[in-house]
């Protein structure tokens, strides 16, 4: 078989794993055209079982490193709930790529409940109408996601994803959603995803604190069927309905009379009640049930274990798909084993002289002191001394040498921490570092949001502090945005450093 059939074969076979409120979910899917086939699908507690546990009973490997391979043919995926994530809709001027990220990010300034640098955000842009462009924007907490990973990385997924992504791409493949826009109502135990979906792809979600558990002591007085009529309303479906309106009203959609609510059921009574309880509040909505037949199995399958499955089953088809416009939370702060990093900003001609001169000065200066501290010259020094007052001496004066050599400042470290704080796009033209004066460094970078990340990075190394741009401008020849950028190095850049 060819490299590029193997890696088709690949790319048609997924497992995704998904963790529901207290149980994970996964199953191993495999697509061939339009037939879709699930070879197994397990469950598990979380009180007896954790990520890697639970895969490990999966059969999946664990711990794999840069010079591992991933299992076979199989790309393995996992959920992410939505609930730890906010969303919003932006609307922005019609523009270019590079001047649209900019504006989004000082859009989500306004709109983040924490400051961007502790924030992780990704965007997607929808369709313009009337010169105004619609962004989708999705934020969570860097160090919630941080901790994510460091739970999942050890499975070397491929692909970390929303499982609200899962619940969208699930009612498009096997729930019959063939509708352009659509919204979908997707409940579990304690909780449910209310999913605004554009093109068939997730635009937005908000994630409701109730779930079918609130409904199941109204199981007995709920109708058998949707158009049966409804009993009495009841604190906890006024409520529901509030909620669920209050979530339509938020996507700011604006046909949301017309647009379709879809509540992904198992077909038994008490989604059919829920789905009679929307309905009678005038929305526009309808029970979706999951196709069988457009699964096969290779075990016994019913409707019941393909809704139970949905999500992950969702994400495993988006592996599979590798589609370009889901929401990328994780690009950032996880890599799969294998992938090779970004190369280093620090390649540009005149970057490379400066770094040179600085390495050289460095050089000369360490050569001078290893001579002057070498065995030779340290004998030389005790053969003229003539008691043992010259030889403490010498010692003292040794010891203060290696104090003043603790407080100079690392210069090869500060290179370092610059050189990893952004990718090859960043071309710098200078640093400039003084003892009780803010390192400045200038270069040119393609696009602010680029510039953007830089300084993030920056405020990430340790030792860097109060990274800011002090002035920007635009290159004629090269279009590209000229920089300016000062921050404080450990305590050497602070007024009244001594020397």
């Amino acid at each position: 078989m060819s490299g590029n059939a193997h890696n088709a074969d690949k790319r048609l076979c997924a497992i995704a794993i998904a963790h529901e409120e207290n149980e994970f979910k996964a199953v191993e899917v495999r697509k061939q055209g339009e037939t879709i086939e699930m070879l197994w699908a397990k469950s598990g507690q979380d009180s007896d079982t954790n990520w890697l546990s639970f895969a490990a009973e999966c059969g999946l490997s664990i711990g794999l490193t840069e010079k591992d391979k991933t299992d076979g043919d199989k790309t393995t995926v996992i959920g992410f709930s939505s609930a730890g994530v906010a969303f919003y809709n932006i609307g922005l001027p019609a523009a270019k790529e590079d001047e649209l990220k900019s504006m989004v990010r000082m859009q989500a300034e306004t709109l983040l409940p924490l400051p961007v640098e502790q924030m992780e955000l990704t965007w997607r842009k929808g369709r313009v109408r009337n010169g105004q462009v619609a962004v989708a924007v999705a934020a969570a907490r860097r160090e919630y996601l941080k901790d994510f990973v460091e739970n999942v990385c050890a499975l070397n997924p491929a692909k970390i994803l929303l499982d609200c992504e899962g619940a969208v791409k699930a009612w498009k493949e096997l729930f019959g959603g063939n509708e352009k826009d659509a919204v979908i109502v997707n409940l579990t135990a304690r909780s449910t995803q209310v999913c605004l979906a554009e093109d068939g792809y997730l635009s937005n979600a908000i994630i409701l604190d109730m779930g079918i558990e609130d409904f199941l002591e109204m199981a007995d007085n709920l109708p058998d069927s949707e158009n049966e009529g409804v009993p009495e309303q009841t604190e906890a479906t006024e409520r529901f309905i509030f909620d669920v309106k209050s979530a339509l009203e938020a996507f700011d959609y604006t046909e949301a009379a017309k647009l379709p609510i879809f509540v992904l059921s198992n077909g038994g009574n008490t989604i059919k009640g829920i789905v009679a309880y929307l309905k009678s509040a005038g929305l526009n909505v309808r029970a979706a049930l999951p196709q069988i037949q457009k699964m096969r199995a290779q075990m016994d399958f019913e409707i019941e274990q393909l809704y139970e499955y949905r999500v992950p089953i969702g994400l495993a088809l988006m592996a599979i798909e590798a589609p370009a416009d889901g929401f990328s939370l994780f690009d950032r702060l996880y890599r799969p084993a294998g992938v090779k990093q970004k190369r280093a900003i620090l390649y540009s001609p005149k970057i490379a002289g400066a770094i040179a001169a600085v390495m050289l000065a460095v050089f000369v200066i360490i050569s001078y002191a290893i001579d002057v501290a070498s065995p030779g010259v340290i004998e030389e020094s005790l053969k003229t001394t003539d008691s043992s007052t010259d030889i403490n001496q010498l010692m003292q004066q040794q010891n203060l040498t290696r104090i003043v050599a603790m407080e100079r400042p690392n210069l090869l470290e500060l290179i370092k921490h610059i050189s990893e704080s952004g990718d090859s796009s960043i071309k710098l033209e200078s640093i400039h570092f003084k003892k009780g004066q803010l390192v400045s460094i200038t270069g040119q970078v393609q696009s602010p949001d680029q510039l953007y990340k830089f300084q993030e990075s920056l405020m990430s190394k340790s030792g860097i502090k109060d990274v800011k741009i002090q002035n920007t401008s635009r290159d004629n020849k090269t279009k590209n945005v000229k920089f300016t950028m000062t921050f404080h190095y450990k305590n050497f850049t602070k007024k009244g450093t001594r020397t």
